[in-house]
């Protein structure tokens, strides 16, 4: 279970245009699979005919009885048995966020209808939840007498209580964040089930005006929450990531004119971040509104929209390296933010990164960071270096994701998975004997929790492998929940930048002048000489065998030496025997990659490719400057 996060306040140089990642170790669709399917273990309530994680059974089912209202369904958070309502809204924005960035990627997969179902079985137990406009029951069960337990969830005798947020009793910070859950839902099911999307999105205009009318924090209201989901960074980010959530499903002006009106006095436009989490959404927020404004839809907010973008820009800096304020990492290269599930921040934040890597190369721009300008792709590359740490390229060379690989934890701090299946032996495990019996077991989980993101390595990358080890061997569903996006990204290839932003031209980023056009270039051929006013550099980066063949990565870097820009590129290469990214090929020649029109003087450009050979035979056949 999430434990209290803190709040955290807040010359050009080389400039370095790369590949945004190469293919080599994972498999990344089979992680993805893996992490979905980790969603079917968490489900409360009557599981469905078409359950893939058969261990499991009904659980739950008195749910919201003593209240008068039916909350059967929903998600246990982690490896306990309550419901708590604020991280499972953050879990179905984040699979929801992922599901309409990677849309296309998911479906190529042929995850993308377990993906939707995720979604669904966490906004058909939101729908529940909220039988009036502001009335929402935000927990089910108590922290407390459930950790005095070790059952499986088919047989609790824990209390499974009720708890709920309303005009006297207000929780701003769950009624927003289930809203932005709702909102970002119903533009998952808008094609494939509109009636359905129309009733998700009324849901979210109602939480929004209660969580904005009636204002205060849900754990004041809820108490039970305040041990195990403190909500630390107040309401606030919560109302601008809700208002962004509903703009971006329903295009209603009101919410971007609440975004532009409440930046800065909700903080939109001045915290400085270095986390984003179930807790803190300033991140998201100024990541959202960021792309408001590459999108061109800012208008006359463009001032307030370009404060929320360089907060954007200040977070994306500081997980590579290059901001003001950078993110701490462990010595193998993992974000390292806290001992207590510290993986949730390395998927969310990636997250981020991966998105706004997409946004800016569609936009053809690049992030300004305190140490110079940056291509989007190192910021791809950032996210990918986080993924393909957590599946096992660390210095343990283990896979933190449960089933991935061959070196994973086996002892997982998750009840269900830890205690034999009711439907093996259905004999009744009693609360403490949970303890006694299973939970000391010093043996492999007997269920095995397929996909499932366990807390990961401390500061220094080390990890116990031990059931009581619950800073570590913990799962959560908001672990999973931003990483379906990633592996769908990661999985798709190169292709599908566009598919992020609408068919319009893009405004000119406010801060930026227009560049004066350049004059009509001369052609100029290759100098055969050594003082080419352009140099290639090629190194091997990487290599692995697979079915008894090596592969090799090759990194190649053109930079343009002259002191005039460098277009109309075209490049020769021969012995070439694998994939190329990085380039576009136009017959016999390679150019500039589609989203480069040229190389300023004293600029590099990377690209690779991968085969089972020496280097390739790459020349330059012709080029302008002007």
């Amino acid at each position: 279970m999430g434990k209290l996060m803190r709040l955290i306040s807040m010359a050009p140089l080389f400039l370095l245009l790369c590949l945004p990642f190469a293919f080599g170790g994972h498999d990344y669709n089979q992680a993805l699979s893996k992490s979905i399917l980790f969603f079917e273990a968490q489900r409360s309530g009557y599981l469905p005919h078409n359950q893939r994680v058969t261990w499991r059974a009904n659980s739950g089912l008195n749910d919201g009885k003593t209240s008068g209202v039916d909350l059967v369904g929903g998600y246990y958070d982690a490896g306990d048995n309550v419901k708590f309502g604020l991280p499972m809204a953050f879990t179905v924005t984040m699979m929801s966020w992922s599901i309409i960035e990677y849309r296309k990627q998911m479906a190529a997969n042929g995850e993308l209808g377990h993906a939707m179902e995720a979604v669904k079985w966490g906004t058909d137990y939101f729908i529940k939840a909220h039988p009036q406009p502001y009335v929402l029951y935000g927990e089910v069960g108590d922290g407390n007498s459930d950790h005095y337990c070790w059952q499986r969830p088919e047989d609790m005798t824990t209390d499974r209580r009720a708890y709920k947020i309303d005009p006297s009793n207000p929780g701003s910070d769950l009624a927003g964040e289930t809203a932005a859950a709702m909102a970002a839902a119903s533009i998952v099911f808008r094609r494939s089930n509109p009636a359905y999307s129309r009733e998700l999105l009324r849901h979210a205009y109602q939480l929004f005006e209660f969580a904005d009318k009636y204002r205060g924090k849900y754990d004041s209201s809820i108490t039970v929450a305040q041990k195990y989901y403190r909500s630390i960074s107040g309401y606030n980010d919560e109302l601008l990531w809700a208002a962004a959530w509903l703009y971006q499903a329903s295009n209603n002006k009101y919410y971007l004119n609440y975004l532009a009106k409440n930046g800065d006095s909700m903080g939109g436009t001045g915290w400085a971040m270095t986390e984003f989490g179930w807790d803190v959404k300033y991140a998201g927020v100024q990541t959202l509104v960021a792309k408001f404004l590459m999108q061109g839809k800012a208008g006359h907010h463009a001032p307030v929209f370009e404060k929320y973008r360089q907060k954007a820009e200040y977070f994306m800096c500081s997980l590579i390296g290059k901001g003001s304020r950078n993110i701490q990492k462990t010595p193998g290269g993992l974000i390292y933010r806290q001992r207590w599930n510290n993986m949730q921040f390395v998927t969310s934040a990636s997250f981020l990164a991966t998105v706004y890597s997409d946004y800016l190369t569609s936009y053809r721009g690049s992030l300004k960071c305190a140490a110079g300008n940056v291509a989007p792709s190192e910021l791809l590359s950032f996210a990918k270096s986080q993924v393909d740490y957590l599946l096992g390229d660390n210095p343990r060379a283990t896979s933190y994701m449960v089933g991935y690989g061959n070196n994973y934890p086996r002892q997982v701090h998750h009840r269900g998975s830890s205690i034999v299946s009711i439907k093996v032996n259905p004999k009744f495990v009693a609360c403490r004997q949970g303890y006694a019996t299973w939970y000391t077991r010093k043996a492999s989980d007997p269920n095995v929790l397929t996909g499932a993101l366990v807390g990961g390595p401390d500061a220094y990358d080390n990890f116990a492998d031990e059931r009581d080890n619950y800073e570590q061997t913990e799962p959560a569903t908001y672990n999973n929940a931003p990483l379906l996006g990633i592996l769908a990204r990661l999985a798709g290839g190169h292709g599908g930048y566009n598919q992020l932003l609408p068919v319009v031209a893009p405004v000119p980023n406010p801060v930026m002048a227009k560049p004066k056009p350049a004059p009509k270039p001369k052609r100029t051929p290759t100098p055969p000489s050594s003082s080419s006013p352009i140099t290639i550099n090629q190194k091997m980066t990487t290599s692995w065998n697979h079915t008894g063949k090596t592969y090799y990565r090759y990194s190649t870097v053109v930079t343009n030496k002259s002191y005039k820009t460098l277009k109309a590129l075209k490049l020769s290469i021969s012995k070439l025997y694998g994939p190329i990214w990085g380039l576009t090929k136009s017959g016999n020649s390679y150019g500039f990659p589609e989203w480069l029109n040229s190389l300023p003087a004293g600029k590099s450009l990377e690209f690779v490719y991968i085969h089972a050979a020496s280097p390739a035979d790459v020349s330059v056949s012709s080029y302008n400057l002007a």
